[in-house]
């Protein structure tokens, strides 16, 4: 069979580089490779044996070799989805399951539907997710309750609908869920004792509120009165205390931390998230200084490589500017994106960070 080889979408990749490929069965190589001799394509992770080099041609995708007029390897099957994401589609399945669940789905339960063991099934649904199913259930009952707080007339009804069977055992642990407890929650951090404080820097004014947890927003801007309006709308009846000497001391630290980056600081954090967007903030805590990572990059390392689109959202989503470094987040091909404080004062942190201390 003499079909000609048809280009893949990244056609600066040497040949030799997809011949390694195939050696070390690269099930992520991104291409599949034909045999004129026996007219199958395969994947690069197929075991069967090895095929001369001359006899070999590249192809992006399965569609591409088939129309070359090759057919599928029924070894290796590269026609149907991978191992990998055959084993994305039952964690996604999972979660749905999870999503949809009035209580939380036992691990039997959901090992079986999979079709897996339940040991395997768990370490599965943590690799993909970077979370137990227990730890998952739990997140996505906390943010029904924080979505349901807001409407609800009793704070137990919000409990139960949430999917908790206890509320007692809910309130012991609800400030870790919400970072603060369901009815401060609920009435915008009323009975919260929060306080901030106000400074300049190169880069503009810089607010910093904490609670006794740990600090809830770092915000960034032109205008002092429009960073407090900023606070208060997201903590509208928290009780705002200006700082005292020790709070000073800890907005000298941050501004320290914008000016001077290549500095450590180890700063007690206290924010509310979704269980997603909490996993792309750990991740991008994770991500060295004077370092970037795409938004790509950021969702494969939270085990969910689709969900590019939905790690910009939780970038921007993200109150506390420089601890938890969303500024390091680019654009696939290197160049800035979007920054909710302005892409001068990301350019700005990305370029001081670079340099040597």
């Amino acid at each position: 069979m003499n079909a000609p080889e048809t280009p893949l979408q990244d056609s600066g990749d040497p040949i030799e580089a997809r011949f390694e490929a195939i050696a070390r069965r690269d099930a992520d190589a991104g291409f599949v490779y034909a045999v004129r001799t026996t007219g199958v394509y395969c994947r690069p992770d197929c075991a069967a044996r090895p095929a001369r080099r001359e006899n070999v041609s590249f192809f992006a995708t399965g569609a591409e070799a088939e129309r070359a007029g090759f057919r599928a390897c029924k070894r290796c099957r590269p026609d149907q989805p991978g191992q990998a994401e055959r084993d994305a589609i039952l964690i996604a399945r999972a979660c749905r399951t999870i999503d949809e669940a009035e209580t939380a789905p036992a691990l039997k339960s959901l090992a079986v539907a999979a079709g897996l063991s339940p040991s395997y099934f768990h370490r599965l649904f943590k690799a993909a997710t970077g979370v137990t199913p227990r730890a998952y259930a739990s997140a996505k009952r906390a943010e029904r309750l924080a979505a349901g707080l807001g409407a609800a007339v009793r704070i137990t009804d919000a409990i139960y609908d949430a999917g908790f069977n206890s509320a007692s055992r809910f309130y012991e642990s609800s400030n870790a869920r919400l970072g603060m407890t369901p009815k401060d929650y609920r009435d915008g951090g009323a009975g919260v004792e929060m306080r901030f404080a106000i400074g300049e820097c190169s880069l503009g004014f810089v607010l910093v509120a904490a609670t006794d947890k740990g600090v809830c927003a770092i915000l960034i801007g032109d205008d002092r009165d429009a960073l407090t309006l900023n606070l208060h709308d997201r903590f509208r009846r928290a009780r705002l205390i200006g700082a005292d000497a020790d709070f000073g001391a800890r907005l000298a630290q941050i501004i320290a931390l914008v000016e001077t980056p290549q500095r450590n600081f180890d700063l007690p954090l206290d924010i509310i998230g979704t269980a997603f967007q909490q996993q792309v903030w750990q991740a991008l805590r994770a991500i060295p200084l004077g370092a970037t990572a795409s938004y790509a990059d950021v969702a494969k390392a939270i085990g969910r490589p689709q969900s590019a689109r939905a790690v910009a959202g939780a970038c921007a989503a993200n109150p506390i500017a420089v601890a938890i470094p969303c500024h390091r987040v680019v654009h696939s091909d290197g160049s800035m994106s979007g920054y909710r404080w302005g892409v001068d004062r990301k350019r700005a942190l990305l370029d001081r960070e670079k340099k040597k201390p």
